[in-house]
């Protein structure tokens, strides 16, 4: 019977209780649940978050994965005592969660509809007509789990959709590039850019003073990846003249968003609380009941972290 340390921040634990003991019943595993009392030693698995009384590693000398709540997981690795496994958190629900920010944001430009929420003065614009999806041409930056299924979904609705990764990859419907190159290909074209890179040191400050000017004039930009892939003061120059339209940015270098920066005064940029995605207690259980059931029957956890790449 393995016993499963929940090493997350104590407010967490009345949400995951419940969830995890049905996920576990659901996935035929007897667990014991350590307590204060537990000995490291003992410990065969750590569900884990950053912010819990978690730091040091090293004496759970028997744990056979830590299992994280959080689909980033940029600091969790890089504490030099995390030797075991480590297993980043894929949640279907989260996915959904942010195919559907997404698409309602870029279906928010695409349909202009700021200009009649924003802009009610009495005037009857009836010959203003947005176009059609497939003449919109919208890019994603990073083709992991999150990013693979936005593109999906905004290909079904017709949009042209271009997306970008390190390596090469393939999605029906959606023109996938990589590389140097590609990233510049994929950033001349796109007319809504959404960006959903993990954060490594191969992506911080990604869009630059120098990539921004690779968008057409007037582009959208939506981040909902991670804040380090932005360079702020660039982005900030980039909207004052013009070169981006309007910024949709849900992550952030400091979070909560300190109330003096200037993007929440910017009148081109919307500021959201980090709410695209959430990893939900129900579907991140079965997540983590899964890969417990897959390790203690031999096979190979899923999302397992590769450190190298970061993610």
């Amino acid at each position: 019977m393995p016993t499963v340390l929940f090493a997350a921040p104590a407010r967490l634990w009345p949400n995951y209780q419940a969830p995890l003991a049905a996920a576990f019943t659901e996935a035929g595993l007897a667990v014991t649940m350590a307590d204060a009392a537990t000995p490291p030693e003992a410990v065969d698995y750590i569900i884990f978050a950053p912010g819990g009384p978690l730091r040091d590693f090293a004496p759970f000398t028997r744990a056979r994965a830590v299992l994280s709540l959080w689909a980033g997981v940029e600091r969790i690795v890089a504490n030099p005592t995390l030797t075991q496994p480590l297993c980043r958190m894929v949640d279907p629900a989260l996915t959904e969660g942010m195919v559907e920010w997404v698409a309602g944001h870029v279906l928010r430009y695409h349909l202009g509809m700021d200009t009649h929420i924003l802009g009610q003065d009495g005037v009857w614009r009836g010959n203003v007509t947005p176009p059609l999806a497939r003449e919109r041409a919208v890019a994603i930056l990073g083709l992991g789990a999150l990013g693979s299924s936005c593109a999906a979904a905004l290909a079904a609705l017709n949009f042209r959709v271009t997306g970008w990764s390190r390596s090469p990859k393939s999605l029906p419907g959606v023109t996938c590039l990589h590389g140097a190159e590609g990233l510049r290909e994929t950033l001349a074209r796109a007319e809504i850019l959404v960006t959903l890179l993990p954060n490594t040191p191969d992506t911080e400050n990604i869009l630059n003073a120098e990539t921004l000017a690779l968008l057409p004039r007037g582009a959208r930009l939506i981040n909902p990846g991670r804040g380090n892939l932005i360079d702020d003061a660039a982005l900030l120059a980039a909207l004052d003249a013009g070169q981006i339209g309007h910024a949709t940015l849900d992550v952030f270098r400091t979070e909560p968003l300190p109330p003096d920066h200037p993007f929440w005064a910017h009148p081109n940029v919307t500021v959201t609380p980090h709410i695209a995605a959430e990893t939900r207690p129900a579907s991140a259980a079965r997540v983590i009941a899964e890969n417990i059931a897959r390790d203690l029957a031999g096979l190979p956890l899923n999302h397992r972290v590769d450190r190298k790449r970061g993610y």
